[in-house]
């Protein structure tokens, strides 16, 4: 195949997640409508965890992850984990003194990976509860009723499971109880309270191809999928997306030494349930598969800037170890910074 083909099956590929993203987007205009733009609930399950993959403005969903926190993005990457057990463990400074905690760890067995994750959200302190009175001020606080001030929580608790059906191709699925906790609401002066609590299971879905020429991947997967929920009076659904994308270690088509320099670029186009569609690009740069750099840039977006990040991975015989850096610049809202580590037996 000649030089001149190589790019022409690259930015077919290309063309292909566009025209599937554009596709989606048909099919669901009727269903999202305007009046269902930014009326989705649960959204810290839209948050980037991994740095490793926010690092590349999460354009994840066609590469391959030799860790756990495939979970969190596309579970049919699991299905290639070479190591028998993976773990990691990151943390999210997100906005707002918003923390997101993470755990996950897969297992490599016969029949395929199996996983299991944790999210943790934590909304931090500080929040004075209030209600409307009569008084002077117009309000009283909820410890002048003896009532605790709101301390808002969330998780997901997930169980996945990944299988390469063939050397080519791989699906997974994963499983998620989601919980979130608005904390307790004060309805009278005398103190009685109301709980603002609900959850749900949610799934994710995803696909993984390789396309056999080079390390060129195709892949798409769907997040979050989940029943219509409720909170006192107010129906919501869950941040539903459909990601597909195309993944390659782009110095294939060079006579650069593989196991020395690896660059790999990826597209990807998502379509979110509640705002419109939005094109991520990512990029990694390893050298020795030791050290790594990372640049990613989403488009459009309202105040998230360029993400960087960068990576070190030390191997010996028996155990993988990997620490992973990513800061993404957000506008007004300052800078979040991601922290991980994973190891692998």
């Amino acid at each position: 195949m000649t030089y001149h083909r190589y790019i022409t099956l690259i930015v077919l590929a290309a063309l292909a997640v566009f025209t599937a993203s554009e596709a989606f987007a048909q099919i669901t205009t009727e269903d999202v409508g305007t009046d269902k733009l930014a009326q989705t609930n649960f959204k810290f399950l839209e948050v980037s965890v991994d740095p490793r993959a926010a690092a590349q403005s999460d354009a994840m969903t066609a590469s391959e992850f030799a860790s756990s926190a495939a979970m969190f993005y596309n579970p049919a990457a699991m299905g290639w984990m070479e190591n028998r057990i993976s773990a990691g463990f990151g943390v999210t400074n997100w906005i707002a003194d918003i923390t997101y905690n993470t755990a996950s760890a897969a297992v490599r067995t016969s029949y395929g990976v199996f996983g299991a994750s944790l999210l943790f959200a934590d909304y931090g302190g500080g929040i004075i509860g209030t209600i409307a009175a009569t008084n002077e001020r117009g309000y009283q606080e909820y410890s002048e009723l003896n009532v605790s001030n709101p301390d808002p929580s969330a998780m997901a608790i997930g169980l996945g499971y990944g299988i390469a059906v063939t050397d080519r191709f791989s699906v997974g699925t994963n499983a998620k109880y989601v919980l979130q906790d608005l904390s307790d609401a004060v309805l009278s002066s005398d103190g009685m309270t109301e709980g603002n609590s609900t959850s749900t299971v949610a799934f994710d879905f995803g696909l993984m191809y390789r396309t056999g020429f080079r390390s060129l991947n195709l892949a798409m997967s769907v997040r979050n999928f989940a029943r219509e929920l409720r909170y006192v009076q107010e129906n919501f659904e869950l941040p539903l997306t459909f990601n597909v994308g195309v993944s390659m270690n782009v110095l294939d088509l060079t006579a650069m030494d593989p196991n020395v320099h690896a660059l790999r670029f990826s597209l990807e186009a998502e379509r979110p349930r509640d705002f419109s569609e939005q094109l991520k690009a990512g990029g990694e740069y390893t050298f020795m598969d030791i050290v790594s750099v990372r640049a990613g840039y989403t488009y459009p977006t309202d105040e998230q800037n360029i993400s960087l990040g960068g990576g070190l991975k030390y191997d010996t015989q028996s155990v993988g170890f990997s620490a992973d850096y990513a800061y993404t610049a957000f506008g007004l809202f300052g800078a979040v910074h991601r922290m991980g580590v994973s190891l692998s037996f």
